[in-house]
């Protein structure tokens, strides 16, 4: 098979196209034949060096996948060859086959093309594990996401919309903040122009914010303690302007806040299979249009597709931060 290697890291042009043998399936996972894979913030900072694969997980590149499955191990019951899924894996996804546990596999959502499909577990299964399975965020609360227009952004934003939370979120570009509101944003906010927590506690009369999703750290850590309401949840998942700050915790004292974070690659297969389960029984239904919502509330938001062949390009665009949503390989062009 083809695939991206990284015989060394660096920037993107390290990586290059090479063949290897197909990926042995164990007897609980499936062999995807790939059609598109995402490309997500992680593949650049294993790429650099700093991200290395969990032990016993494919070295090579990808955490996101659409395909065919072509085999299926003997312990696999819920799934056949044939079948068109998606799917999270523990690395390998840059590959035109790939061993997937099959916990981590979810169906088509009815309507989407497999290069839309591609688009979802990473950010999916990142915001649902952190948003409301560590933070419990419920309806009615208020939610707060940083980059907006990323792909977890993006997904947060319409998930927590789907799921009746009132929405802000943050970008740094006038097209994003657009692009977040036409997601369904209620309040979006240009740092360049504007301070975040100054429009918000302003917005909601000093009462704050229950949960707020970071992946910027740095000076947002004391912003985002000073922001939490009462009872509040902050959960980091990367720490893009760095993870040490001067920080003053005795809010979280008087407003008995939690202050938490995960990384999802490293979770056992369970717990994996336990986030697609409630992906596929309570979100995925939010892609399909039904006779009373004609307007399904949620949807793919595609920044740009590219060959196989033009990985180092789709990596220049994610390292720019200049796209609004998520970055596609298709492998089929």
């Amino acid at each position: 098979m083809k695939f991206i290697d990284t015989p060394e890291f660096g920037g993107p042009e390290v990586m290059t196209l090479a063949e290897g043998p197909n990926p042995e399936i164990k007897p609980d996972e499936v062999l995807i034949e790939v059609h598109a894979a995402g490309v997500n913030r992680p593949d650049v900072i294993q790429r650099q060096g700093l991200y290395p694969a969990p032990k016993g997980a494919s070295p090579i590149l990808g955490l996101e996948v659409s395909g065919l499955i072509s085999a299926i191990g003997a312990k696999v019951s819920e799934w056949k060859v044939g079948d068109k899924v998606c799917a999270l894996t523990n690395g390998g996804g840059y590959a035109e086959y790939v061993a997937v546990p099959q916990g981590q596999l979810l169906p088509i959502p009815q309507g989407l093309s497999l290069l839309e499909a591609a688009s979802l577990p990473e950010t999916h299964f990142t915001v649902w594990a952190n948003v409301f399975d560590r933070a419990g965020l419920k309806a009615g609360e208020r939610f707060l996401v940083h980059g907006g227009a990323s792909g977890i952004g993006s997904t947060a934003i319409q998930m927590a919309k789907a799921l009746d939370a009132e929405v802000f979120t943050t970008v740094g570009k006038k097209d994003k903040v657009k692009a977040c509101s036409d997601l369904g944003a209620d309040l979006v906010i240009n740092y360049q122009e504007q301070d975040f927590l100054e429009v918000l506690k302003a917005h909601t009369e000093d009462k704050g914010v229950d949960v707020i999703l970071d992946m910027v750290g740095g000076e947002y850590i004391q912003k985002n303690i000073k922001l939490a309401a009462m009872e509040g949840r902050i959960v980091n998942i990367a720490y893009l302007q760095g993870p040490v700050a001067k920080v003053n915790f005795l809010p979280v004292m008087l407003k008995r806040l939690t202050l938490t974070g995960s990384t999802l690659r490293p979770q056992s297969d369970e717990v994996k299979a336990a986030i697609a389960e409630n992906l596929k029984t309570i979100v995925w239904p939010f892609y399909e249009a039904t006779s009373q919502n004609t307007t399904p509330k949620m949807k793919p938001v595609i920044a740009k597709v590219f060959s196989f062949e033009h990985v180092v390009e789709a990596h220049k665009l994610m390292e720019s931060n200049q796209h609004i949503g998520k970055i596609i390989l298709d492998l089929k062009a």
